[in-house]
C-alpha cells in the first residue's frame, strides 16, 4: 500500500511539473509575442506599453535566476536537502549535463528575448529604472557557466546599454 501511495505522489508531483512547464513556456511565448510586436518596423509608440516592457523583464530575470541558471550551472542550486556546504568545483563536477526538453526550450526562448529587448533599446527610450533591470540581466551570464547562446545575446544587450 506504501508503494502505492509513493507512486501516485510521483505522478502527481510530475503532473504539477509538467503543468508549472506549460504555463512557464507560453508565458514565455507570450513575451515573445510581445517584444516581436514591438520590435517589428514602423511601430506606432502605443505599442510601446512600458507595464509590458518592465513584465517582460521580470519575468525574464526571474526565470534566468531560478530556473536556468540552477539548470545549467550547479553553484546555483540550492540543495533541498540541506546538504554540507560543497565548493563551486565540487557542485560542478557533480552535475550531469543532461537538459530536459522543455528546459532547452525555456532556454532558447529567453535567448530570443534577451536578444529582442537588444533590439528595443534601440528603437524605444526606456525609463532609467528599466534600463538598470536590463543591465543587470546583461552582466549576470558571464558569472554563469554553460550558458554560452545566452552570454552572446547577453554581449549584445549589454552593447545596446552602453551606447544609450
Amino acid at each position: 500500500s506504501f508503494l502505492l501511495q509513493n507512486n501516485d505522489t510521483e505522478d502527481e508531483e510530475r503532473l504539477w511539473r509538467d503543468l508549472i512547464m506549460e504555463r512557464v513556456t507560453k508565458s514565455a511565448d507570450a513575451c515573445l509575442t510581445a517584444i516581436n510586436i514591438m520590435t517589428s518596423p514602423n511601430m506606432p509608440k502605443a505599442v510601446y506599453i512600458e507595464d509590458v516592457i518592465e513584465r517582460i523583464i521580470q519575468y525574464t530575470k526571474f526565470h534566468l535566476q531560478n530556473t536556468l541558471y540552477p539548470q545549467y550551472d550547479p553553484v546555483y542550486r540550492v540543495d533541498p536537502h540541506g546538504g554540507g556546504v560543497l565548493s563551486s568545483k565540487a557542485k560542478r563536477a557533480k552535475c550531469s549535463t543532461h537538459k530536459q526538453r522543455v528546459i532547452v526550450m525555456l532556454y532558447n526562448k529567453v535567448c530570443d528575448i534577451v536578444s529582442s529587448l537588444s533590439e528595443l533599446l534601440e528603437i524605444q527610450l526606456l525609463t532609467d529604472t528599466t534600463i538598470l533591470q536590463v543591465s543587470s540581466m546583461g552582466i549576470t551570464p558571464f558569472f554563469v557557466e554553460n550558458v554560452s547562446e545566452l552570454q552572446l545575446c547577453a554581449i549584445k544587450l549589454v552593447t545596446a546599454v552602453s551606447t544609450l
